[in-house]
């Protein structure tokens, strides 16, 4: 990791040819080194550093300030990640910050994160279709039962790990309702569905939303359950604060 804490006086000036000359000699080396690395570049978004992460050979790139375990922050830089898809694909990503779930904190006092489980869904789920790296910003050896669910549900992987290497996009709003969905390499979509309100909602996709045409089957990655096939729309009920992630494709359940 390469921190805007070394030369905190190039990081923020946008004007300067020079902005990204730290990052390109630090490439330079690592290709010197002889092994495989990751190169995680960190800048907190400041100068537009998506931009132009991946030009200088940056794997994945922060894109906001530290993330904390509110709803307010986790779901402020997760949501506010729509637009910046174009600048992702496979070797280089935008990074939205650790996943804070589990026994968290800034210091050597750890606490159990402030999300509630339906946030914390949200959370991986959010983060896996933006396709984001899931570093596991929690104490390993404390875990429940539940934090170790969320971060170990294969179907979810699957999509955060898709080989078509596609982010994630917001697809339709509607109140404090959001619909996402990500391209997969077998030419199926994930597709979340997000309720940002306190109260449980119904949430509604459309496979015109979606540009599919003809029934779709539908499974929900949490329930690890097929949910059937449906002609034009898929509708459930979401909890406050939580989400749905479905895996949508024409072949049959």
């Amino acid at each position: 990791k390469y921190d805007w804490c070394t030369y905190r006086e190039v990081a923020t000036d946008e004007s300067r040819a020079e902005l990204r000359k730290p990052y390109e000699v630090m490439r330079e080396a690592l290709d010197q080194c002889g092994r495989d690395i990751v190169f995680s570049l960190c800048q907190y978004g400041m100068g537009s550093v998506s931009e132009w992460g991946a030009d200088v050979g940056a794997n994945y790139w922060r894109t906001t300030g530290d993330i904390t375990d509110t709803w307010g922050s986790m779901s402020s830089i997760g949501f506010g990640q729509a637009g910046l898809e174009r600048f992702a694909g496979p070797g280089h990503w935008n990074d939205p910050d650790m996943l804070v779930v589990g026994m968290v904190g800034w210091g050597p006092d750890l606490h159990p994160t402030r999300l509630t489980k339906n946030e914390q869904v949200t959370h991986i789920s959010l983060w896996s279709l933006l396709a984001a790296p899931l570093l596991i910003g929690c104490d390993l050896s404390q875990l429940d039962e539940f934090t170790l669910a969320v971060l170990t549900n294969p179907e979810v992987l699957e999509v955060n790990q898709d080989p078509l290497g596609e982010q994630g996009r917001r697809i339709t709003t509607c109140g404090r309702q959001e619909v996402w969905a990500r391209s997969l390499a077998d030419g199926s979509l994930a597709v979340g569905l997000f309720n940002r309100s306190r109260r449980p909602e119904t949430v509604t996709v459309t496979w015109p939303d979606l540009s599919l045409t003809g029934p779709q089957s539908v499974r929900n990655l949490w329930a690890r359950r097929d949910e059937g096939r449906f002609a034009r729309e898929y509708s459930t009920v979401v909890a406050g604060h939580g989400a749905v992630l479905l895996r949508v494709g024409s072949a049959g359940p």
